[in-house]
C-alpha cells in the first residue's frame, strides 16, 4: 500500500444538510470541537435562523460570533420544525448544498461538505435527486455517470461504479468505459487525499469474479477489459477479484465496487456512521457523512458528530483514515 503524504490546509464549506434533521446540530458541534484556527477555514451554509436556533438549543450561541455563515437555503418559519419532513426543507438542503458548490467552483472554499439530507424531503419538493453524486454533475454541468461515490472508513476506501439502481439496471449500465472511469476518478481522489500511485483492486461482478466465466460471462466482458485498460494508462491494477478474497487481503489504498451493496456493507460495517461519502470524478470535491438525517432525534441535542468531524480531517488536510 501506498502512504499518505499530508497535505496543505484546505478552506471547507459546510452545508446543512436537511434543516430540520440532525445536519444544523452536528455541524455546530463539530465547529465548536475545531480550534479557532480550525473554524476559521470553514463555513457553513444554510438557513442562518436554523443555526442560531440549534446554536441556543445547545448553548453554543456565543459560537455563532466566530463563524462565517453563508444564509443559503432559507426556510419558513412555519416549516422549520426539528423531525418535520417536509418540501421546504428538502429544497432548503439542495439549495444550501447547492451555494457552497458553486463557492467552490468560484474559488472560494476548496472542498465541500454537505451534510445529511432527507430523499423523501427532496422528492416531496419535486426536485429530482438521487443523492449528491447526481447534485455535483448537475451544477457542475457534467453527465451524471461521470460523478461517482467513494466511501471512506474503517481504514478502507471504496468507490462504486454504480450505486442506486436495482441490479438489473446496474448490470445494463456496467462497461468497461464505465468502469475504467470510475477508477480514475478514484485514483485523482486518492491524490488529492495524499495518497499517490495506489494500489487498487477491483471487485468482480460475479462470485469468485465469475470463475473463468463458470458464474457468468460479466467479469469477461467487463471487468476484465478494463482492468487492461488502466493498467496501460499505468495504474497498479488487481483484479477482477472476488470482494471477499480482496477485502481480506487488506492490501490496497482503493478498491472499485461494481455494485451498491459490494461497496456499502464493508463500510458499514467497519465504520458504522463514522464514514465519509465523497462525490469525485467533478471539479468539485464534496464529501457527505455516511449516515441519515435522523429526523426521529432531530431537536434533541443528542446527535454525534464523529463522522462529520472525521469528515473534515478527511478533507482539511489531516487525512488519516478511520
Amino acid at each position: 500500500m501506498s502512504t499518505t503524504a499530508a497535505l496543505p490546509p484546505r478552506r471547507l464549506a459546510v452545508a446543512a444538510g436537511d434543516p430540520n434533521g440532525i445536519g444544523p446540530e452536528i455541524a455546530l458541534k463539530a465547529l465548536a470541537a475545531l480550534s479557532p484556527e480550525a473554524r476559521a477555514n470553514i463555513a457553513l451554509y444554510g438557513p442562518e435562523r436554523v443555526f442560531e436556533i440549534t446554536a441556543a438549543m445547545l448553548g453554543e450561541a456565543p459560537l455563532l460570533k466566530e463563524l462565517h455563515i453563508v444564509d443559503a437555503g432559507p426556510l419558513p418559519h412555519a416549516d422549520a420544525q426539528p423531525g418535520l419532513i417536509g418540501a421546504a426543507a428538502g429544497a432548503s438542503a439542495v439549495a444550501s448544498a447547492t451555494a457552497a458548490i458553486e463557492a467552490c467552483r468560484r474559488g472560494e472554499v476548496d472542498a465541500v461538505i454537505a451534510c445529511p439530507h432527507h430523499e423523501t424531503a427532496i422528492h416531496q419538493a419535486g426536485i429530482a435527486f438521487s443523492g449528491y453524486p447526481s447534485l455535483v454533475a448537475r451544477v457542475c454541468s457534467v453527465p451524471e455517470d461521470s460523478v461517482f461515490l467513494m466511501l471512506v472508513g474503517g481504514g478502507l476506501r471504496i468507490v462504486h461504479a454504480t450505486l442506486h439502481e436495482s441490479v438489473h439496471s446496474a448490470l445494463a449500465r456496467l462497461t468497461p468505459a464505465l468502469v475504467a472511469a470510475a477508477t480514475r476518478a478514484g485514483a485523482r481522489a486518492c491524490a488529492m487525499l495524499g495518497v499517490t500511485d495506489p494500489a487498487i483492486g477491483l471487485f468482480g461482478i460475479n462470485p469468485h469474479a465469475s470463475e473463468g466465466g463458470l458464474f457468468g460471462p460479466e467479469d469477461g466482458a467487463i471487468v476484465e477489459p478494463a482492468a487492461r485498460l488502466l493498467r496501460a494508462d499505468g495504474l497498479r491494477i488487481d483484479g477482477p477479484a472476488g470482494a471477499d478474497m480482496l477485502l481480506a487481503q487488506r492490501r490496497h489504498d482503493l478498491y472499485v465496487a461494481m455494485l451498491h451493496d459490494q461497496g456499502h456493507i464493508p463500510i458499514k460495517l467497519l465504520a458504522p456512521n463514522a464514514a465519509s461519502a465523497l462525490s469525485i470524478g467533478a471539479e468539485v470535491l464534496l464529501s457527505s457523512v455516511g449516515h441519515g438525517s435522523a429526523m426521529d432525534i432531530a431537536g434533541r441535542g443528542v446527535a454525534d458528530c464523529t463522522a462529520l468531524l472525521r469528515t473534515i480531517a478527511l478533507l482539511s488536510g489531516a487525512p488519516a483514515l478511520s
